[in-house]
């Protein structure tokens, strides 16, 4: 018989309180009133910009909004250094953030390569099978959504340069550069240099790893007479952009791209995907997750929007006429 049953059944007591309230405390933890939403970028850029204002435009239209004080918005620039980007992905793990959102590709790899429990929303970035994170072998990372890009877009923006473009000599010479240690540049790269070959067109191209170097690597290039140039998507030809474009421009060399966000910063034209609508659709994913805090009817899409446009101050400055079937910017 025991002696205090007074005191064993307030202990008992006292324990059921202690749980409840843990656990109240851990479910207030999960299902907060306002989400907080992170958000990565690797360097500062007019159109990787264009990515934020549309993944914030999709979540304000989804009642996410920092003004209207139902979300709360963390966002971090890593200036183009590595050691920042992985101060900053720290930092959001530590902040216990709903979701992150990641634009370009160095977020995106910096942030899948350090978190596995927090949804990640990807935007300006290549499809997981060319970064090398998913193959037969191998899914996807299972926090890793939003909206990837292929390479075969980039087959359309290079044949408008042979349409355009008429040759100094028999067979056009593009020029490009590209980064050897960002895989989607390399692989375009190669799609290119195959596609070159295919249409009887050179191509010169010339390795960028660091924009501080982009000058002198530009000039090197238009030292070899090329009829014009194709900015691909490489993330340092996004933080170099205005350096290629006033070295080509100064010597008559035209700027074609497959980034509709380079068209609107002086390139001639593009076939590619619209930035701002790119974002646009990965925020829509992202407040899909913060309206059910589930992600099993989410998966990598593809771009959805894509857009044949030209630059029409450029245009006239190179003496080019486009149909109807571009959009003057």
């Amino acid at each position: 018989m025991n002696k205090y049953p007074v005191l064993k059944y307030t202990s008992f007591f006292i324990l059921v309180v202690y749980v409840s309230i843990f656990s109240a405390c851990q479910g207030e933890k999960k299902h907060k009133e306002v989400p907080t939403v992170g958000y990565i970028e690797a360097f500062e850029d007019a159109t990787i910009a264009d990515a934020r204002k549309g993944f914030l435009a999709a979540l304000n239209e989804k009642g996410y909004s920092e003004e209207k004080g139902t979300m709360t918005f963390v966002y971090r620039n890593a200036q183009g250094d590595m050691s920042t980007m992985n101060q900053i992905v720290s930092y959001l793990k530590s902040e216990d953030v709903d979701c992150i959102g990641t634009s370009t590709t160095l977020s995106t790899l910096a942030a899948v390569q350090r978190i596995k429990d927090i949804p990640l929303f990807m935007c300006i970035t290549a499809m997981p099978e060319i970064l090398g994170l998913k193959s037969d072998r191998k899914p996807a990372p299972k926090n890793l959504f939003g909206v990837g890009e292929n390479l075969r877009y980039i087959d359309t923006s290079f044949a408008i340069i042979k349409q355009i473009v008429k040759p100094r000599k028999e067979k056009l010479r593009i020029g490009m550069i590209y980064n050897q240690a960002e895989q989607q540049s390399v692989t375009a790269f190669n799609r290119l240099d195959r596609l070159a070959d295919q249409n009887q067109v050179e191509l010169v191209a010339l390795p960028l790893n660091t924009s501080a170097d982009a000058q002198l690597v530009v000039r090197a290039l238009i030292s070899k007479k090329i009829d014009a140039f194709f900015a691909n998507p490489d993330n340092t030809v996004f933080a170099a952009f205005e350096t290629i474009l006033n070295n080509c421009n100064s010597h008559g060399i035209p700027v074609f791209t497959s980034e509709v966000g380079l068209v609107k910063r002086g390139a001639v034209a593009a076939y590619g995907a619209d930035i701002y609508q790119w974002g646009y659709q990965a925020g829509i994913e992202a407040a899909s997750f913060l309206k059910t805090g589930k992600t099993a009817q989410l998966k990598i899409e593809e771009v959805k929007v894509r857009k044949r446009v030209y630059n029409a101050e450029a245009a006239q400055r190179f003496g080019f006429k486009f149909t109807d079937d571009f959009e003057k910017l």
